[in-house]
C-alpha cells in the first residue's frame, strides 16, 4: 500500500493520502486526545505526543503537529500507524460511538434569512469546500446574522498562518460578490 504525502499552506500538518475513502460522508476534526478517544486511528496518532490535530477527511488525514513538533523525526511513525491501520481494515471509529455524528445548532439562523444562508451554503459547499480539501483542511457553516457570516475552520485550517489571508481576501470576497446581503466572514 502506497500513502502519498502532500505539504499543506499550514507549515504544522501534512496531509496523507491512502488511495481510498476514508471517511464516506462529511469529515471529523480531533483537536485532543480526549476527543481522538473515540478513533483507534486518531488515537494511535495522538499517542506519538507531538500532534496536535488530526483531521479526516473524505479521501485524506491531516496530521498537525504541536508546538516544537518536527516532521523529519515523527513522519516515519505517522505512515507506520496510517499503513498498519488501513492495511489491517480497522475500523475508523471504534463499536457504540456516536464518533461520525456531528448536529450542528441551526436554530441560531433567523427564518427570515433562508434564502440568504442556503446561497452562503451552496457556496461554501460547491466552490470554497472542494478548495479547502486540497490544502488538507475544511470549512464549515456555523451561523448567519445581519450580514456577519460565521464560519469553523478545521485540519490544516485551523492555525494555519495564511487562513486569515484565506477568509477574508478569499471567502470573504467569494461571498460578497455573490450574496451582496454578506458584509463580514469570521471564524468562529
Amino acid at each position: 500500500m502506497l500513502i502519498e504525502i502532500e505539504l499543506t499552506p499550514n507549515p504544522s500538518t501534512l496531509k496523507f493520502l491512502p488511495g481510498q475513502t476514508v471517511l464516506a460522508d462529511g469529515s471529523r476534526d480531533f483537536a485532543s486526545p480526549e476527543e481522538a478517544e473515540v478513533s483507534p486511528l486518531a488515537s494511535a496518532l495522538f499517542s506519538l505526543g507531538d500532534v496536535s490535530g488530526v483531521f479526516f477527511g473524505r479521501d485524506f488525514i491531516s496530521v498537525t503537529l504541536g508546538v516544537g513538533g518536527d516532521w523529519a523525526a515523527n513522519k516515519n511513525d505517522v505512515l507506520n500507524i496510517l499503513l498498519d491501520h488501513f492495511a489491517s481494515g480497522a475500523p475508523l471509529f471504534r463499536g457504540g460511538t456516536a464518533a461520525g455524528i456531528a448536529i450542528v445548532d441551526e436554530d441560531l439562523d433567523d427564518p427570515a434569512d433562508a434564502e440568504i444562508i442556503a446561497q452562503i451554503k451552496d457556496l461554501i459547499e460547491t466552490r470554497v469546500r472542494p478548495a479547502v480539501a486540497q490544502d488538507g483542511g475544511d470549512i464549515v457553516y456555523r451561523s448567519y446574522a445581519q450580514g456577519v457570516v460565521s464560519l469553523a475552520m478545521q485540519g490544516a485550517c485551523s492555525g494555519c498562518p495564511s487562513s486569515s489571508a484565506t477568509l477574508k481576501q478569499g471567502i470573504e470576497q467569494l461571498l460578497k460578490h455573490y450574496v451582496p446581503e454578506v458584509t463580514e466572514v469570521r471564524a468562529v
